[in-house]
């Protein structure tokens, strides 16, 4: 299915109030929901799913730092203004004299006043400044895959929920029309029961198999329930908002050829998580070159300019400019230790998409393999179902005829149930091993 799943422009919260103000009034009118469609139902979780709000909120964190990762390339400018004052004492040299004055031991209290500008810019630094660059970039290229990842996973659990949904509502029409047969067997038992032609004992039997029918029926509804809370979920949505979807034909969609080489190829190439995994391991070897710049010297340059006086406004002009050398000489081992960290944690994210990567090609073989067996199977349930609706006909006209007896009339329908429900199961499972497939192989 190739079906548009993006970020609406619109504020996230503003779209979950307007929806609700409209389940609101809608609930209040006494109508009920539109039916949903699959497609309805993924621009809903595009729409509401908090984990794409977050996944959305963690690319703009990302690319701030990338932002402040470019900012050491510009210079650094400090205002700084101030007031003190102080009073010191004076060492004055020996034999030091002030002609008609005692030498003074105490200087202040004084005033000062200061008021300028700062500024220090790094000239060169052997790579750290570009090294941290690059790997908040990977970090930020990492969050957009980690976002698609996230977005085909809600898309995933929503087609599953959907496709849940509407095998749990086929289910509970197999219940029903199974109910249906078996009050229609329990009228035949009694109308030969009253023509003398069965015991008292078929008439129980088949009783007993209406209410098991009612039990059946019971807990399809209950399980159609449980589906429409589930489809809610995955779209983001409270569970027990009302729900009513529109599924296609359970046999909508062409099959599709599945070369598990060529399907593991695609995943490796297509996979977001895959994509997110490499850049964070981009992103630790930046971070080691990062590590051993700053082992090395480093240029800057520095001027400032301001006014320094004992008067509220100060009128002294101070000023300097210059060029400084920053080697680092003895750091009790930091250094050395950050460069030992950061390729001990290069080898945990190689080792990570090492591990990632055998679970993705795991991931592709086990959905290759659940579709096969999923198309295989609507075959050999059709198949069965005929077989089975031709011998309940039969056993019912036998029974009807007196050369039956009621056990095989009822397993017989018992079989031909567990026929259709295996059917209804299957034709939806594979859309849903579909889904799982194309998901596998990160197809959008």
């Amino acid at each position: 299915m190739n079906s548009s799943f993006s970020f609406p422009p619109r504020p996230a919260y503003a779209r979950r109030c307007i929806g609700g103000l409209l389940l609101a009034l809608a609930t209040a009118a006494g109508s009920e929901p539109a039916a949903l469609t699959l497609e309805d139902c993924l621009r809903l979780a595009a729409d509401n799913h908090p984990a794409l709000t977050a996944a959305a909120a963690g690319v703009r964190a990302a690319n701030e730092s990338v932002g402040e990762a470019k900012a050491p390339y510009w210079p650094r400018v400090d205002l700084s203004t101030g007031f003190h004052r102080w009073q010191e004492r004076v060492f004055l040299p020996a034999g030091l004299m002030i002609p008609g004055r005692p030498l003074p031991e105490i200087v202040g209290p004084l005033n000062d006043w200061t008021g300028g500008l700062y500024s220090q810019m790094t000239l060169f630094d052997f790579g750290e400044r570009r090294a941290g660059l690059d790997a908040a970039r990977d970090r930020w290229k990492g969050a957009q895959a980690d976002s698609e990842a996230t977005r085909g996973d809600i898309r995933l659990a929503v087609q599953t929920a959907f496709y849940g949904l509407a095998a749990a509502q086929d289910l509970s029409g197999v219940a029903e029309r199974n109910l249906k047969r078996m009050e229609s067997h329990r009228a035949l038992a009694q109308a030969r029961h009253d023509a003398g032609a069965v015991p008292q004992a078929d008439v129980l039997r088949v009783q007993a198999e209406v209410a098991s029918a009612q039990l059946q029926l019971i807990s399809a509804r209950s399980r159609v329930r449980t589906a429409a809370g589930q489809l809610n979920t995955s779209m983001g949505r409270p569970a027990e908002l009302p729900v009513t979807i529109a599924p296609p034909a359970a046999d909508s969609l062409p099959p599709i050829a599945t070369d598990i080489d060529a399907a593991v190829r695609q995943a490796i190439t297509s996979r977001p998580e895959l994509k997110a995994e490499q850049l964070q391991v981009d992103a630790a070897r930046a971070v080691v070159e990062g590590a051993r710049a700053a082992r090395a010297p480093k240029l800057r340059a520095d001027g400032s300019y301001g006014v320094n006086d004992t008067t509220f406004l100060p009128e002294t002009k101070v000023w300097q400019v210059g060029l400084s050398v920053d080697l680092p000489v003895f750091d009790a081992g930091s250094r050395a230790h950050r460069v030992a960290r950061s390729k001990a944690e290069l080898a945990r994210e190689q080792a990570t998409y090492d591990t990632h990567l055998l679970q993705v090609r795991q991931e592709v073989w086990a959905a290759v393999t659940e579709l096969e067996r999923a198309r295989d199977s609507i075959a050999a349930n059709e198949t069965n179902l005929r077989a089975s609706e031709e011998s309940l006909r039969v056993e019912r006209e036998r029974y009807q005829n007196g050369a039956a007896l009621i056990t095989d009339l009822l397993d017989t329908q018992t079989a031909l149930a567990s026929a259709e429900a295996s059917l209804a199961q299957a034709r939806w499972s594979c859309l849903s091993a579909r889904a799982a497939y194309e998901r596998a192989v990160g197809r959008p």
